[in-house]
């Protein structure tokens, strides 16, 4: 799996303009491997330079255990993915003072998709850790279109 090197994204950020905006995404993807299922968690930073020109987009893709019981009812797996981007937050907290910053779950409030059992906990707990609001889908693009395509580009 791929990591990438925290300082160099720190550093980055650190060098752009206070109108830089940045913004975390978090995504996984359930796999079986043997008789056992993991889950392929992606992190994204998006780098909106200056926030009206391009992106640079920051990657990191970790394979863990799966422990949720029911495929159907991923509770613990995307509550790993809010606890994930949340410590990601704290490692570039010194960085993002004074920044426009977003945090994106690949949570879809609506009771049709499985996701919806935990956006009430997820957002709780980005708001309560990071003092921001989360952003769910559909606003949610760093999580649902970043992280969500990283993790085909990485895991390669």
């Amino acid at each position: 799996m791929k990591q990438f090197d925290i300082e160099e994204v720190k550093n980055f950020i650190a060098i752009q303009s206070p109108e830089t905006k940045v913004y975390l995404g978090t995504d996984s993807e359930r796999v079986k491997v043997g008789n056992q299922w993991f889950a392929d968690y992606t992190l994204a930073v998006v780098v909106h330079i200056d926030g009206n020109h391009g992106c640079k987009i920051f990657g990191n893709v970790t394979r863990e255990r799966d422990f949720d019981p029911k495929a159907d009812k991923p509770s613990m797996r995307l509550m790993q993915e809010v606890y994930k981007v949340s410590d990601l937050f704290h490692e570039l907290a010194d960085v993002l003072q004074d920044r426009h910053v977003e945090v994106h779950l690949d949570i879809n409030p609506s009771e049709r998709y499985k996701s919806s059992v935990v956006v009430q906990q997820a957002v709780g707990y980005i708001k309560g850790t990071c003092n921001i609001d989360a952003q769910v889908k559909p606003n949610a693009f760093a999580a649902s279109y970043a992280a969500d395509r990283l993790k085909f580009i990485l895991a390669n």
